[in-house]
């Protein structure tokens, strides 16, 4: 394996765990909602959530092809192979990300998560940090 499909695996299972990250944070505040887990309330966690799939969102309506994707196949071609010529791992994380769908079926899809997520904002709103007085 070259240097360049090195690369591109790592890539690809970066992409991986920013979409579990996105995926699984949403199922995270829900569970966590209804547990009392704290940390799901986190204003940083939650911005950070929000940020990720705002992001997803906003490529996706500007028709803007995912700076991952575009870093995986660029790394492809520098290896000389196809996204199928990738490592085992490479081609499972990749199968498991991309799927043959019209484009607006996944435009669709990412607003609907992200109005979920913002719908998440005033269902289980985050925790804002408490300003503590100075101690004299």
């Amino acid at each position: 394996m070259s240097l360049y499909g090195l690369l591109a695996d790592i890539v690809v299972v970066a992409h991986a765990a920013f979409v579990g990250i996105v995926i699984f944070g949403l199922l995270a505040i829900l569970v966590g909602a209804g547990l009392g887990w704290g940390w799901v309330r986190s204003l940083w966690f939650r911005l950070i959530h929000l940020g990720m799939i705002a992001l997803v969102v906003t490529e996706s309506l500007l028709n803007v092809p995912c700076p991952l994707t575009v870093l995986e196949d660029a790394l492809r071609r520098g290896a000389g192979e196809s996204v199928a010529a990738g490592t085992f791992i490479g081609r499972c994380v990749h199968d498991l990300l991309f799927y043959d769908a019209p484009s607006w079926v996944f435009t669709v899809a990412y607003c609907a998560f992200g109005a979920i997520v913002v719908a998440t904002l005033v269902l289980v709103p985050p925790r804002w940090p408490s300003r503590r007085a100075p101690s004299h």
